[in-house]
């Protein structure tokens, strides 16, 4: 029954990768370095010490959060909802980015996307509904290079449909498509790994993980709704959403006030839970 279970599985993983475009291998094997890499500084330097690879949630975020559902959320993104929009409208025939450097379109799609990024990172602190979707990020008690996974598939669905439509529909080449995705995916693995970094005056621009951590940060008020940025931190000193004090550091992460469940489809259906008369 293993046999069988494992053949099936190597034979998937084969493929998978012979289907691959060249951009899109090189960008699988960026990532998988990339998530090596910071695993190795997460026992060299780390931020929290103590903290263990395979901590409470890890398969769950692995296996589940990481892998299945990004695969069936990018054929629902890629397949259905962009491939409509598209089919309906035929912009991409149009191919008004086409003569664009990609250096150049991946700088403004990076930037663009971020920018929307804050402000809807923002808008789900505040509205009880769209936090339903986000509260799965937050509910990791330990934060690393893995953790930020941890998103509910409707938010996924929205935010990379933003992100990678425009893309498409501006008729981009497929590189930009896969260059874009690594970069989201390296950037979210560094601003929740667990390494202790001093990013110095680059902090007025780039975000890092000491700024992002406090983001995270558990039984701290003065931290709550702050430090919304992704990718470029320069949005919260111009929208003044920064908290990051000098000499102190995050201790505690999660969602102590809810009892947040451990199984990945349980975590699914939370987000759908009666709101109390509070709400």
């Amino acid at each position: 029954m293993l046999e069988n279970t494992l053949n099936l599985l190597m034979n998937f993983i084969s493929n998978y990768f012979n289907n691959l475009s060249t951009a899109e291998a090189v960008s699988m094997i960026i990532i998988i370095s990339a998530s090596l890499f910071f695993i190795i500084l997460e026992r060299i330097v780390p931020y929290n010490g103590g903290q263990k690879i395979i901590r409470e949630g890890f398969f769950n975020d692995l296996a589940l959060y990481t892998i299945a559902q990004s695969y069936i959320l990018s054929i629902i993104i890629f397949g259905y909802i962009i491939y409509f929009v598209d089919h309906s409208t035929d912009l991409s025939r149009l191919k008004l980015f086409a003569n664009v450097p990609i250096w150049l379109q991946l700088v403004f799609f990076t930037i663009t996307h971020d920018l929307y990024i804050y402000w809807m990172h923002r808008f789900q602190h505040n509205n009880k509904f769209l936090w339903r979707i986000h509260e799965a990020h937050h509910s990791p008690r330990k934060v690393d290079w893995l953790s930020g996974s941890r998103s509910h598939a409707f938010e996924i669905l929205i935010n990379q449909t933003i992100e990678f439509a425009p893309i498409i529909l501006l008729g981009s080449p497929s590189e930009v498509i896969a260059y874009k995705g690594v970069i989201s995916a390296i950037w979210g693995m560094y601003i929740h790994s667990n390494i202790k970094i001093n990013t110095g005056r680059l902090l007025l621009f780039i975000n890092g993980p000491e700024m992002h951590r406090w983001h995270h940060a558990d039984k701290n008020e003065e931290a709550y709704n702050k430090n919304f940025s992704t990718k470029l931190a320069i949005w919260d000193w111009i929208f003044r959403t920064v908290y990051f004090p000098d000499k102190k550091f995050v201790q505690y992460y999660g969602l102590s006030d809810i009892n947040f469940p451990k199984n990945y489809f349980i975590q699914f259906l939370f987000a759908f839970r009666k709101f109390s008369k509070e709400n």
